[in-house]
């Protein structure tokens, strides 16, 4: 019954917030800037508003401290500490967004500066959950009931990149209208249900069915033709919610199938990149990241949208039944 009405109440908010904030983000002429190398009809996008993320960051931020207090008042806190890291990285976003629209142009804050604060906030989540007895430094493997441990150090240094991984990814993903947003809606989806079947993580389920929530809404802004963006500060939000739920539920590994958008998408752009130096100016794809390619191969941005949702909802449910009986439930 909470998860649903997290899932409302988030819903609800977004929808309603985002009328407001959609027309505070015209009066300050908040507008994206597009690629200048990028599929022709994009230039048309130019000027949309950007930073829509912000709506459901508010709803889902509402509807989980609302339905959380609860287990506050239990003395579980883990809820809480995935919200506040997918703020973190969601802060991150909002001050690259900040920068694009203040000085208009595309590139905000530097490659090195948003690394290293993603992986100093990457650090701080880890450390926090294994203080709070939420992250072992084990790895588990999908499928089986099998989990090897790792030296803490080890596991931090694997953990950490591969958050920060995770977290860029998605923002590689967000470049087609509701793209980023539908896939990881169904993300999202995936992860409640597992929080549901585990009681032991069952608080667990509070913060993704609010996500979903908020993103369900949100796509009433976001899909072709999207009135509104969500900008690297709904985008970063959106990976380290993803990296932390993974991370908090312990199972890093379940990254893989479930995230498989997000990986080709990484995929296609270093190929591109790699291809590129390596034949002096030739191209692999006819642009990367992948979503472009397809574009640029007549893929309209509906299809891309629904192939990819579809192909991720069905990794999520090959995932599901890989972790289902991890605990005998």
């Amino acid at each position: 019954m909470t998860v649903c009405l997290a899932f409302t109440v988030s819903f609800l908010l977004t929808l309603v917030f985002g009328h407001f904030l959609l027309e505070e983000l015209r009066k300050l002429h908040a507008g994206q800037e597009i690629r200048e190398d990028g599929p022709t009809w994009h230039a048309k996008k130019a000027g949309t508003p950007t930073m829509g993320g912000i709506m459901f960051i508010f709803g889902t931020a509402v509807a989980v401290f609302l339905f959380g207090l609860p287990f506050m008042r239990a003395g579980v806190y883990v809820h809480l500490h995935i919200l506040l890291f997918a703020l973190a990285f969601g802060m991150i976003g909002f001050i690259d967004d900040f920068q694009k629209v203040r000085y208009h142009r595309n590139e905000g804050l530097t490659a090195r500066q948003k690394f290293l604060l993603q992986l100093a906030e990457s650090v701080i989540f880890l450390t926090i959950m294994r203080h709070e007895g939420f992250l072992q430094n084990t790895i588990y493997i999908p499928g089986t009931r099998v989990s090897f441990a790792l030296n803490w150090f080890v596991y931090l240094f694997f953990a950490a990149f591969v958050m920060v991984g995770c977290v860029n990814s998605v923002n590689l993903t967000d470049g087609v209208d509701g793209l980023a947003a539908s896939v990881t809606l169904v993300v999202m989806c995936f992860f409640s249900v597992v929080a549901l079947t585990w009681d032991r993580y069952g608080v667990q389920s509070l913060f993704p069915a609010a996500m979903a929530g908020g993103l369900s809404a949100f796509l009433f802004y976001n899909a072709h033709p999207a009135v509104v963006f969500m900008g690297d500060t709904g985008s970063l939000f959106l990976g380290g919610a993803v990296a932390a739920l993974a991370f908090a539920m312990d199972m890093p590994l379940i990254l893989i199938p479930v995230g498989i958008v997000y990986i080709a998408e990484t995929v296609s752009d270093i190929i591109q990149v790699g291809y590129f130096k390596a034949t002096h100016g030739k191209r692999f794809f006819k642009m990367a990241p992948l979503h472009h390619h397809l574009e640029l191969s007549g893929w309209s941005e509906w299809k891309v949208v629904g192939v990819f949702s579809g192909l991720t909802a069905l990794c999520c449910f090959v995932a599901y039944m890989a972790v289902r009986n991890r605990y005998g439930a």
